[in-house]
C-alpha cells in the first residue's frame, strides 16, 4: 500500500550517474518539496558516461562538456550532495543508508541508482589492460592511446566498437577480437551484424571474430595476446569490453530480493519494500507489456525510469508503471546506429536501404512470432527511427511497417532549406 505524500520528507538517492541525477532533478520537477540527498562513491561531480568511449576519450570534449550537475545547479535545486563516499549497506527496517565512513542517512524513500560495473579483465597482465566505465578509466586509456602502439580490443559490443572507432580516429592500428562470429550479433542477429563487421574492416580495423582470448601477458607497451586458435597478437594497449554486472553487492544483507539486479514491481519499487525504488542498470523490474522481469543497461532506460520513480514518490496516489519501448544508440566511425525494441526475439528481418552505399542509410525491421513489428535497427536515418519507434509502441504489424519505411526510402531527398 502506498504511503500518503505527506509522510515522505526525505528521499536519499544512492548513485550519482545519470539515473540518480535525473531522479533527484525529476523529484523537484514533480513538485516534491522535501529533502533530497544524492550519494555517490566518486568524489567527482556527476558526469555523463556515453562520451567516455567516444568524444571524451578522443579528447574533443572536456570534463565540463560531460557534466551532469554542478554544485551551483545542485544548490539551486536543493539537492544535497554526498560525494566521495560509497553506500555500504541498506537498513530497510530502520530506513537508513549506511555509508562507508559510518554515517547513517535516514530516509522516508530511497532510490537505488548504483548502476553497473564493467566486467573486469580475467587476464593478469601487469599493466596496459583497460576497461571503460568511469571517467578515471577513460582518462587512463586516453593516456595510453597517446602512444603510437597497436591496440587490441577484446569484445565487439557497443563499448568495444566505440573504443575501436575512437582509437582508429586517433591514428592507431586496431584489432577487434570477439568469440561471436559478428559484432553485437546477440542483439541484432548474424545477418545485420555482418554489416557492422564490414564497417570495422572498411575503416582499416583488423577483426578476429569467432575467436576468443586465452591470455594477455606483459605490460603496457609490450603486451602479448594469445587467441584460442593459437594466434599471438602484440599490442601496446588492450581494452576489455566483455559486459557489465549490476552494482548490487552492497545490498547483500538488506533482505531485498536481488537476482541480477534489484527485483522490482512495475512501478520500480523493490518487491516487498515499497519505500525502496530502483532505476537504471541495477533495476530488474516487471514490464507489464512483456509479462516478465527485465534489466536494461541503456542510458535512455535510466532517464525514463528516473522520471517514473520521481513521479511515483511525489504522487503516490497516481502511480505510473514503467513500460518503455527499449531504445539505445551507438556512434561508430561515420555511422549513427539506433536500435528500438528487442531484435533478438525476432523470427525474421527485412532490410530497407543499402549498407554498402557511399553514404549508407538503412533500416532493418524485425518481425515477431505474432506478425508484429517488434524491433528496428537504423543507421544514419533519423526519420526511419522515429517512424519505427512509433510503430513498435503502437503494436504495428510487420508488413505495415515495412510498407511505411519503404515509402520513406522512396520519397525524394529533401533539398537544403526545404521544410522537413
Amino acid at each position: 500500500m502506498s504511503e500518503p505524500a505527506s509522510s515522505v520528507r526525505t528521499v536519499v538517492v544512492v548513485g550519482s550517474s545519470v539515473g540518480g541525477v535525473r531522479t533527484a532533478q525529476a523529484l523537484r520537477s514533480e513538485g516534491f518539496g522535501g529533502r533530497v540527498v544524492l550519494v555517490g562513491d566518486e568524489a567527482r561531480l556527476p558526469y555523463d558516461k556515453p562520451p567516455l568511449s567516444k568524444q571524451f576519450l578522443a579528447g574533443s570534449w572536456g570534463t565540463e562538456r560531460v557534466a551532469l550537475l554542478t554544485e551551483a545547479t545542485a544548490d539551486q535545486a536543493g539537492i544535497e550532495l554526498r560525494l566521495g563516499v560509497a553506500a555500504e549497506r541498506l537498513d530497510v527496517a530502520g530506513r537508513q543508508v549506511v555509508l562507508a565512513d559510518g554515517q547513517r542517512l535516514d530516509y522516508d524513500a530511497v532510490v537505488i541508482a548504483t548502476g553497473a560495473a564493467a566486467r573486469p579483465s580475467p587476464w593478469a597482465a601487469r599493466s596496459g589492460v583497460h576497461v571503460v566505465r568511469t571517467m578515471s578509466d577513460s582518462e587512463s586509456l586516453q593516456a595510453d592511446l597517446r602512444r603510437d602502439d597497436h591496440v587490441v580490443v577484446v569484445g565487439g559490443g557497443f563499448i568495444g566498437a566505440e573504443v575501436a572507432a575512437t582509437a582508429r580516429s586517433l591514428g592507431r592500428e586496431v584489432t577487434v577480437v570477439d568469440p561471436l562470429p559478428v559484432p553485437i550479433g546477440r542483439v541484432v542477429g548474424a545477418a545485420v551484424g555482418s554489416h557492422f563487421a564490414e564497417l570495422h574492416r572498411r575503416h582499416g580495423v583488423a577483426t578476429r571474430f569467432g575467436t576468443g582470448v586465452e591470455s594477455v601477458e606483459g605490460e603496457a607497451g609490450n603486451l602479448r595476446v594469445v587467441l584460442t586458435d593459437g594466434t599471438e597478437l602484440t599490442a601496446g594497449t588492450v581494452v576489455v569490453g566483455i559486459g557489465a554486472t549490476p552494482n548490487d553487492g552492497w545490498l547483500a544483507d538488506s533482505g531485498l530480493l536481488v537476482e541480477n539486479g534489484v527485483v522490482c514491481d512495475e512501478f520500480c519499487r523493490a518487491v516487498d519494500a515499497p519505500a525502496v525504488h530502483a532505476v537504471g542498470d541495477v533495476a530488474r523490474w516487471f514490464h507489464p507489456d512483456r509479462g516478465e522481469h527485465i534489466r536494461v543497461e541503456h542510458w535512455t532506460n535510466a532517464v525514463d525510469q528516473a522520471v517514473c520513480v520521481a513521479h511515483n514518490i511525489a504522487h503516490p496516489d497516481d502511480l505510473r508503471a514503467d513500460r518503455p519501448v527499449e531504445y539505445v544508440w551507438s556512434d561508430q566511425y561515420d555511422w549513427t546506429i539506433q536500435i528500438v525494441g528487442r531484435p533478438h526475439r525476432a523470427t525474421e528481418h527485412h532490410l530497407v536501404g543499402d549498407p554498402a552505399a557511399d553514404r549508407p542509410r538503412f533500416a532493418a525491421l524485425y518481425r515477431g512470432a505474432d506478425g508484429q513489428l517488434i524491433a528496428a535497427v537504423t543507421v544514419n536515418w533519423p526519420k526511419a527511427l522515429v517512424t519505427c519507434r512509433r510503430l513498435v509502441a503502437a503494436g504495428s504489424t510487420f508488413a505495415a511497417a515495412v510498407t511505411q519505411v519503404e515509402a520513406l526510402a522512396a520519397a525524394p531527398a529533401r533539398t537544403a532549406g526545404a521544410p522537413a
